[in-house]
Order: structure tokens, then C-alpha cells, then sequence
């Protein structure tokens, strides 16, 4: 290691923590020692993310009964996990969220959690918030949904299963979306003791109601590859430094260390620092090798949280870059293949959509004329677009706080590697 590394703090992983606040809420349920009152699992590193935040407020709302109104901001993970909980729960819900969450689709869970006998009733616009959740117990074990718009709505029903009294059988009706969140989902009920059993063609899920009091352990949360993937920019756009990702590492069920595939492709080489006392990797280094491809390709349909950090990559070093399986990231905490579309374009970069692809032209950036990005509320494209920093320091990012949606401490991590020199 370098001493002259820069280190950067990363936040802990908001999708697993979020994971195993729902299980360590349900299984209170199965093993409700006095001795463990804040659950089965001792979480250690939990995300300190505004979405996890937010989460852990609404279960604490829900075990002290003090609303029964639910009121998710612009968290759709936090949405999405809450609905098939709140309908296993005795009582009248009401669910909802912002203007934008209250566009984004919830159909598909709504469905599927009516197929299975609970009530939910939309309050507006059939298939998406508000909703009204009347809570009981479900009448039959097997389900479908469609998983094509989001993995969620898989994991919802996957994180309730081995609560119910018969278990679950749940079937996609489709290839699904971040395939890799369903399995981060399946990786941490098995670690929290539940049976699951896959189809052979993968499509089905075979989860066996959980008997026996889950065996209390500690939990330590993985560091955030999706938060690391904006430092790989950096190192891109800045060849001289070499970047220590605290804590990170490759052996992970997230799908977003695909952020190291796609920068290799730019020459950014990843290398694991290991301690000699301990099996887990202690983080990882980042530097630029100064060989890129002419043109990179990938394939997103498993990361498409990456799809902003990716187009502006190759659009900063004037890279052709074809980002495939992008259809649905119109649909997040923005329309983000708008935004991408529109603030690349106002500084001068040349693109092309599909319905699910994203191409950056070769072209050469510029400041563009109101020298700043709009970030539409959404965290990752505000992240996304920060490396361009590096080449127009005068540039400024419309309402920076909404990293706090994922990574609080970003801007101060990020202030590290565009301060003159090296730390």
C-alpha cells in the first residue's frame, strides 16, 4: 500500500441493511426473547443512508403503533418492503409517498399480494400509491408476479416467506430485473435460517415457513460498491491518483461490483489489499493503467443503478460507450435516461437512446453555459455527475444534498480527490 493513497470512506450497503432490518423485524415475531428486544441479529456498520434512516423510523412507528399512516419519501425499496409487512399486520394502513414515488409502479406487488388473499386497496390510480393495506393472513402459498420493472417486488414477498404459515411458493413470470438483489435477498434468509429452494430453470422460489427460533448472530454489513463506482470516475479522470476503497471487497452477492468489469474496460485496474491475520479483504485499490478500449459495451439489465455513473465515464474521456438493458431505469428516483440524456447533451455530448440502450458518441465535453447540472432530486445522478469536477472545477451540482438519500458523507469523501495533490 501506498502511503500517499487517498482513502475513502464508503457507507455500508442501504440494500442489505434494509434486508435485514425487515428480517430481524419478523423474526422478533418467531423468537421474541426479552433478552434480545431490538431483534434476533446485532447489525453491525448499519447504513447510515437516509433511506435506511427512514426505514428504521417506520418500523419503529409500526412496533409503537403511533401512526398508521406510512409515509416513504421518494424510498421505493422502503415502499416496496413495507407493503407485504404491513399487510401481514392486524389493522388499517395507509402507504404512500412523495410526488414521484407516487408514480413510480407498484402494480406487480399490489397483484401478487392479492393473489395471495390480503386486501390492499389503491386510493388514487390503480398500481401505484397511495394505498389503503387491510391487515390479515394470507388464504394460499403460491404466487406470481412480474419482476420485469423491479427485483423488489421478488424480494418483498421473498424477506415475508418464511413468516407464513405455510410458507411460499413464488414463480416470475419473467426474466427479472438486478437479478442480483433477488439473490443478496436469498443469500441473507438462508444466513438467518430459512429453507429455500430454487426451480431448475431458476424461475421459482420455494421457501419453507421457518419452525425453529433462528440462532442469534452478528451481522456486519459490506461497504457499498454502488457508492465506489463514482471514485473509479475520479481515478479515470485523474491518471496520477491511486484510490483505497476502505472495506471493500469482491467476494459480495451485490450486483454493482460490476463497476470493476466495466472500468477495466477504461484501464482502471482493482487491486484487493488482504491482511495477513484475517481471511476478508481489508479494501480495495484503484489506478489508472492509461490503456482504454475505443469503444466498451455493457450490459446493465443486473446494474442498472451504474447507468448514470457509466454513461458519464465514457462520455468524460470521449469514449464510445453502449449501455444495454437500460429500459427501465426511466422509472427510478427520476426518469434517469432523461436526465442522463439532457445534462450530457448541455455539455456537448453526443447520444443516442433506444428503448433499452444508451449510446455515448465520441465528443468532447464542455462547461455547460449555466455551469450547472440538474439533478432532478435524484442522488445517483448528482453522484454520477460530481467527477466531472475534476475537469471543470467551476461546476456546480443543483441541490447537492440529495446524496443523503444514499451516501451522507460523499461530498466530503469526494472533496479528498480533487483537493490539490494527494493525502
Amino acid at each position: 500500500m501506498n502511503t500517499n493513497d487517498i482513502r475513502i470512506n464508503l457507507p455500508a450497503s442501504k440494500s442489505m441493511s434494509n434486508r435485514w432490518l425487515i428480517i430481524n423485524h419478523l423474526l422478533r415475531n418467531i423468537d421474541s426473547s426479552e433478552s434480545r428486544p431490538n431483534g434476533v441479529f446485532r447489525i453491525v456498520k448499519l447504513s447510515s443512508s437516509g433511506d435506511t434512516r427512514l426505514l428504521r423510523r417506520l418500523l419503529t412507528q409500526l412496533e409503537q403503533q403511533t401512526s398508521d399512516v406510512f409515509y416513504c419519501n421518494n424510498a421505493g425499496s422502503v415502499a416496496r418492503f413495507l407493503m407485504p409487512l404491513l399487510a401481514l399486520t392486524p389493522g388499517s394502513h395507509v402507504l404512500t409517498g412523495d410526488k414521484r414515488l407516487q408514480q413510480r409502479p407498484m402494480a406487480p406487488l399490489i397483484n401478487a399480494l392479492r393473489q395471495m388473499g390480503l386486501r390492499i386497496e389503491c386510493s388514487e390510480q390503480e398500481g401505484f400509491l397511495p394505498v389503503t393495506i387491510l391487515g390479515g393472513t394470507p388464504t394460499k402459498r403460491t404466487v406470481q408476479v412480474d419482476p420485469l420493472l423491479s427485483s423488489q417486488f421478488v424480494s418483498a414477498l421473498l424477506l415475508i416467506a418464511p413468516t407464513l404459515p405455510y410458507g411460499l411458493s413464488l414463480t416470475m413470470t419473467g426474466r427479472p430485473t438486478s437479478r442480483p438483489y433477488i439473490d443478496m435477498t436469498c443469500n441473507a434468509l438462508r444466513l438467518a435460517g430459512a429453507n429455500i429452494r430454487q426451480s431448475s430453470n431458476g424461475r421459482t422460489y420455494y421457501v419453507q415457513h421457518l419452525d425453529d427460533h433462528p440462532k442469534p448472530t452478528t451481522i456486519n454489513i459490506e461497504r457499498d460498491w454502488t457508492s465506489a463506482s463514482y471514485f473509479y470516475t475520479v481515478v479515470l479522470l485523474r491518471p496520477e491518483l491511486r484510490i483505497r476503497l476502505l472495506g471493500l471487497q469482491f467476494d459480495t452477492s451485490q450486483g454493482d461490483s460490476a463497476t470493476d468489469a466495466f472500468f477495466q474496460q477504461l484501464g482502471i485496474v482493482s487491486t484487493e489489499v488482504r491482511s495477513p491475520y484475517r481471511a476478508a479483504a481489508r479494501s480495495i485499490t484503484i489506478q489508472n493503467s492509461g490503456q482504454r478500449s475505443k469503444t466498451v459495451q455493457f450490459n446493465c439489465i443486473d446494474c442498472p443503478d451504474l447507468v448514470p455513473t457509466f454513461a458519464v465515464a465514457g462520455a468524460a474521456v470521449g469514449v464510445r460507450t453502449v449501455l444495454k438493458g437500460v429500459s427501465n431505469i426511466a422509472l427510478k428516483e427520476s426518469d434517469r435516461m432523461q436526465a442522463i440524456a439532457t445534462e450530457l447533451s448541455t455539455m456537448g455530448a453526443l447520444i443516442e437512446t433506444t428503448k433499452s440502450e444508451l449510446i455515448i458518441l465520441p465528443s468532447k465535453l464542455h462547461m455547460p453555459k449555466s455551469n450547472i447540472i440538474h439533478t432532478y432530486g435524484d442522488h445517483r445522478i448528482a453522484m454520477a455527475f460530481a467527477p466531472l469536477k475534476v475537469l471543470f472545477p467551476n461546476l456546480m451540482i443543483e441541490n447537492p444534498e440529495v446524496v443523503e438519500k444514499s451516501y451522507p458523507e460523499f461530498w466530503s469523501e469526494f472533496n479528498k480527490c480533487i483537493a490539490t495533490g494527494t493525502n
